[in-house]
Order: structure tokens, then C-alpha cells, then sequence
């Protein structure tokens, strides 16, 4: 009698270390946390500008910075919270958790180098701000290094990688060409023309290609330091 082969159950993924697992937590309050405040005083200042509340919960939505931050804080979350689900078995793959650095990353960066002179929140709104584009990066970045295995990330993951922001460019465009209303300055359209909005998308492709090569070779160079 010949026996079928055993099904050939799927790779587990290592469980993360009781540090990866605090810093996920705090990390995880932090952003949900700013994540929240940054929606009421959205939806407040839409409201106050006389937005209808649909139209400014989207104007919350169409930001790259909250879409990412939400991403980053399922990846700390799901996982630990419900490790067995679907949801928390994709968000917990080394390769979806690395794409979201790379967002994450570009996201302190681009806020720094392009974004942080434009304006001067105070208060409550300067404290979200600092939490959402200077202090999450770092934490879950500093998680991404001690807490996800990325030493067989394909030298190729960036430019899979790269298909979220790219289709984030194609929505913000279309959203501004339909409403008059971009959510960044160097995409606005309107005021600059297609041809430097063209030029300054291919810039910052360039710049999330980069970062995501930078991750793939630190986390080879973990394994091989």
C-alpha cells in the first residue's frame, strides 16, 4: 500500500522576542493614540470650514502620513492581538512588515526634508504631529530591527513595495484634479503642473526605492553582520 505524501503544513513564523513584543505594544498605543486625536481635530477643523463630516473623514483618509501610520500600527498590533487570524498571520510576514517601514521611513523623511517649514502647529496639534511623523518611524523602525526576520528579503521586494505609494500618487492626483484639493504641496498639481508633479513623484520613487534597498541590505546584513 502506498501512502500519500503528508501535506507540508506552512512555515511558522518566528515568534518575537519578549522586547519586540513590548516595544510592539508601546509603539501600537502611541499610534492608534495619535491616530485618534489627529481624527477629531481633523474632523473639528473640516467641520469648521464647513466640510459635510463624510467629506472631511475622507480629507482625513487622503493624508499618506495617516494611511501608513495606520499600517504600522496593525503591523504591531494584529500579530500579538490575534496571531492566528488571517489578518494577523499577513501583517505578522516579514515582507508586508519591511513594505511598511519603507513607507514608514519616508514618511519621517519627506515630513523633514520637505513638509516639517510649511507650517507651525501648537499645542495639542504640534504633539500628534511629532507622534505621527517623527516619534512613530523611529519606534517602528527600531521594531522592524529587532523584531522581524528580513534576512531573505529579495533584492526585487522594493519595487513590489512600491506599487502603495505609487497607487497613493494616482489617487491624490485624481482626488485634487476632481475636488481642487491636494493633500502635499509637491503634489499639488494645480500649482505646479503636471510636468513638476511628474518629475517630483519620479523623485520620490526614487527615494522609496532607495530606503527599501537599504532595508533589504540591513536585513542581510543581520544575519551575516
Amino acid at each position: 500500500m502506498v501512502r500519500a505524501p503528508a501535506a507540508v503544513a506552512p512555515a511558522a513564523v518566528p515568534p518575537a522576542s519578549a522586547t519586540a513584543r513590548r516595544l510592539a505594544l508601546v509603539s501600537a498605543a502611541i499610534g492608534w493614540g495619535a491616530l485618534l486625536v489627529q481624527l477629531a481635530l481633523s474632523l473639528r477643523l473640516g467641520l469648521a470650514n464647513g466640510k459635510s463630516l463624510p467629506a472631511a473623514v475622507v480629507t482625513y483618509f487622503s493624508y499618506f502620513t495617516i494611511l501608513t501610520n495606520i499600517l504600522a500600527a496593525l503591523c504591531l498590533t494584529l500579530p500579538i492581538a490575534i496571531p492566528a487570524s488571517a489578518a494577523g498571520r499577513f501583517f505578522a510576514r516579514s515582507v508586508i512588515a519591511s513594505g511598511v517601514a519603507m513607507s514608514m521611513a519616508m514618511v519621517g523623511i519627506t515630513y523633514s526634508l520637505l513638509l516639517r517649514h510649511t507650517w507651525n502647529p501648537q499645542g495639542i496639534q504640534r504633539l500628534v504631529d511629532s507622534a505621527l511623523h517623527d516619534v512613530m518611524p523611529l519606534l517602528f523602525l527600531a521594531w522592524w530591527w529587532i523584531g522581524v526576520k528580513a534576512d531573505r528579503l529579495p533584492w526585487s521586494a522594493p519595487v513590489a513595495w512600491s506599487a502603495y505609494p505609487a497607487a497613493y500618487f494616482g489617487y491624490a492626483l485624481a482626488r485634487g484634479a476632481a475636488i481642487g484639493e491636494y493633500p502635499y504641496p509637491f503634489i499639488d498639481a494645480g500649482a505646479l503642473g503636471h510636468g513638476r508633479v511628474f518629475v517630483n513623484g519620479l523623485a520620490m520613487l526614487a527615494g522609496f526605492l532607495g530606503v527599501g534597498l537599504l532595508l533589504v541590505a540591513l536585513g542581510r546584513w543581520k544575519r551575516n553582520p
